[in-house]
């Protein structure tokens, strides 16, 4: 008499299951469906968390990454093709990249960077009011620390389960780094264009000079492009670089980083409304995941983290 093997649960062992719910796996599946769903994927939230790298983020205290997660995938994506992938990468300290740079590059990707503990909370939930009404991802609400631990750790996937771990990766590396370390090694790995990683090389490859060396208006145009570094240059001149360098300039003045040319001080509630105004009218050109081209009510000149504890 020839014995059939009951099928088993995809992806799960039987050993597993029958732990949670018991030797009558059957009637009991039946019987809770609901509830042997959540189990599972309860299951498979664990599975997802469990070989966290928790060492290694406390291993960037002392210690500069070489290669990222993000790396890796444009290595094998080169591969794919047939190509050879090239690596044009220079680490330089944040103490030497002037502090207009570094405003400009807060301003562009995370405006409340130095006061958030790791996530914008007002930007999230704009994201997700916009995202459910378009019924797509049309915008996006990560920080720098939450970009920096999916650029590092994880992949560029929407993956809620890669969420869940980049969440939990963001939570403890903010209590785990100073804010300025965070800052320092996400200009020195994040991608501004095929093959170039972190600010030196980039403003070796479009500006031909050192990072230390960079004027204000290089550093927005830098800042311009890293929401799509594969699809635009700091140093070309179409309307998509130019407008958003400007855009991030303007910004800048709003905050009190930059002198005003017209030389008379706005008031802060005029500002304010002057630069969401002019990004609510330049939404549609600029539907990208940086958060700082969002509609910001919350922001002030003192985001800029000026006088805070990690500030430059």
């Amino acid at each position: 008499m020839e014995i059939q093997e009951q099928p088993r649960e995809a992806g799960v062992p039987q050993p597993i299951l029958q732990s949670v719910l018991g030797t009558n796996l059957g009637g009991r599946v039946q019987r809770n469906k609901v509830k042997t769903a959540l189990l599972l994927f309860m299951l498979l939230v664990v599975v997802s968390i469990v070989p966290l790298p928790l060492s290694e983020v406390r291993q960037l205290k002392n210690s500069n990454p070489s290669w990222t997660a993000f790396m890796r995938e444009h290595e094998a994506a080169a591969r794919e093709r047939g190509k050879r992938f090239y690596k044009s990468q220079q680490w330089i300290s944040l103490s030497k990249i002037p502090k207009h740079v570094v405003d400009a590059i807060v301003v562009a990707e995370d405006g409340t960077f130095w006061s958030h503990s790791g996530f914008d909370w007002y930007e999230f939930r704009e994201s997700v009011v916009r995202n459910l009404k378009e019924g797509r991802f049309a915008r996006g609400a990560s920080t720098i620390t939450q970009q920096l631990v999916k650029n590092i750790y994880l992949s560029s996937s929407k993956n809620p389960f890669r969420k869940l771990r980049e969440w939990i990766l963001t939570w403890y590396m903010e209590r785990t780094l100073s804010k300025s370390r965070i800052l320092e090694i996400y200009l020195n790995v994040i991608e501004w264009g095929s093959g170039v990683y972190g600010i030196e090389a980039a403003s070796q490859r479009y500006f031909g000079k050192s990072a230390a060396s960079l004027t204000r208006d290089e550093a927005t145009k830098l800042a311009a492009i890293i929401p799509s570094p594969r699809k635009h240059e700091a140093d070309e001149d179409s309307q998509y670089v130019m407008r958003r360098a400007s855009m991030i300039l303007e910004r800048m003045k709003v905050r009190g980083m930059v002198p005003i040319d017209t030389g008379v001080a706005l008031s802060e509630s005029l500002a304010i409304h002057i630069d969401s105004l002019a990004l609510h009218l330049d939404s549609a050109l600029f539907q990208t995941d940086s958060a700082a081209f969002q509609q910001d009510s919350s922001f002030t000149p003192a985001d800029s983290g000026i006088g805070r504890k990690d500030s430059l």
